[in-house]
């Protein structure tokens, strides 16, 4: 028999048949193909929009079918695999991947590719939710921050590789192409999930109901809620970052990249510090991650005109925002309960929700002639909001009595 571990809601997860390291690495890698899906769009879309007869704007409309996608997705899937192992799940969410990403390149019109992307959007948040959980059911309970970090790092990798190379694939080869790869990727990942994941247990006792009623634990609620609003920050200013390098600090066209990368580092810094908090003490991984990203934010009106101060804060800032994901990953295992795949899944719903609304507040200061310094103090209002949901949940926690809630990964 093979040795069996324990996983977060109990189940026996059989020992990785090809060792951890090569299971975590598959993990990993789906999230950066996945991580690479989303955020290729936003580099290829004039010639996505031309391709389509489109202006920039009316191209949007497709990053927006995609998130929303990804917000509807997350808990309606899972919710109806309640009953299927993670592996199974896991399994048919990266098939829907795969298959959305091919429908999106066969699409002929607009709307019919707008429709193919809201497909595809649907997997993503529950694909991160279950990765997270396999990842942290195959180490020891003082490692799951690390293994969850080493997962979400694949999606600070596909800002620092994927997105770029898509970029330059639809350049050369059309947008249809890139996706074309992002797809094959996707079933890639698909086969090294079936090759390297372990079987897991179903529960076939499982029901939807059970799911949503688990998400009754307002420390559940609060930890949404702060990652709702504490990742927004970081998307009102990388939203319209290259028009503040162009408008505002007047960096060489060959620069923006340079900017974008450095960006993408702090992103895969923050997810690789903030696991190695969550190991030592979750609480002050969130309390460093919102307050250090408000203080980052804070100075960046200050830093736009001076090249090698932004170049530090354009690391700063996705490094400390980053840093979060581990610690509220990790906080909803402690608390979801019966819901752990649910809630997994939810926490990239608001992520994506923060998307918006990070977006949304930097178009509403530009709009009103705040000018770009006001993303700045838009973002640190964010991270600061969610400091102050995630420091209302520990209280609750203290008046109640108790000081961790925390459900046995290692059995």
């Amino acid at each position: 028999m093979t040795p069996q571990t324990r996983s977060s809601t109990g189940n026996a997860l059989s020992a990785a048949p090809a060792g951890r390291a090569s299971a975590l690495f598959i993990l990993t890698f789906g999230a950066f193909v996945v991580g690479t899906g989303e955020f290729a769009i936003m580099g290829m879309l004039p010639e996505f929009a031309a391709s389509l007869h489109l202006s920039t704007a009316e191209a949007g409309y497709a990053i927006t079918a995609y998130a929303l996608g990804v917000v509807v997705g997350a808990p309606l899937i899972t919710i109806l695999g309640a009953r299927l192992s993670r592996r199974e799940l896991l399994l048919v969410l990266l098939l829907l991947f795969g298959f959305g990403n091919l429908l999106s390149i066969v699409m002929p019109t607009p709307g019919l590719v707008e429709i193919a992307r809201f497909i595809t959007g649907l997997p993503h948040g529950a694909i991160f939710g279950v990765s997270a959980l396999v990842a942290a059911s195959m180490v020891e309970r003082s490692r799951r921050g690390w293994a969850v970090g080493r997962v979400l790092s694949g999606i600070a990798i596909s800002t620092l590789v994927g997105a770029p190379f898509s970029t330059f694939a639809a350049h050369h080869f059309g947008w249809r192409i890139a996706y074309l790869l992002i797809g094959l990727f996707g079933f890639l990942t698909f086969a090294g999930v079936w090759r390297f994941i372990p079987a897991d247990t179903p529960n076939r006792a499982n029901s939807p109901l059970k799911e949503v009623t688990a998400l009754g634990n307002a420390q559940v609620l609060l930890t949404l809620l702060t990652a709702a609003i504490g990742f927004g920050g970081m998307f009102a200013i990388y939203t319209y970052l290259t028009s503040v390098l162009q408008n505002v600090t007047h960096v060489p066209e060959w620069q923006i990249m340079l900017y974008m990368i450095i960006w993408g580092l702090g992103m895969l810094a923050g997810a690789n510090i903030g696991a190695w908090l969550v190991d030592r003490n979750i609480n002050l991984a969130a309390l460093f991650a919102l307050g250090g990203s408000a203080l980052a934010m804070l100075v960046f009106p200050a830093l736009l005109h001076t090249h090698v101060g932004l170049m530090l804060d354009v690391f700063l800032i996705p490094a400390c925002v980053n840093a979060l994901g581990p610690a509220l990953q990790t906080r909803l295992m402690d608390f979801a309960g019966d819901a752990q795949t649910l809630a997994a899944s939810l926490n990239h719903s608001a992520f994506n929700i923060a998307n918006a609304l990070g977006a949304s507040l930097g178009s509403v200061l530009l709009a009103q002639q705040f000018g770009y310094g006001a993303l700045g103090f838009g973002g640190a209002l964010l991270s600061a909001g969610g400091l102050l949901v995630y420091l209302l949940a520990l209280l609750i926690l203290k008046k109640s009595g108790v000081i961790e809630e925390r459900l046995p990964i290692d059995g």
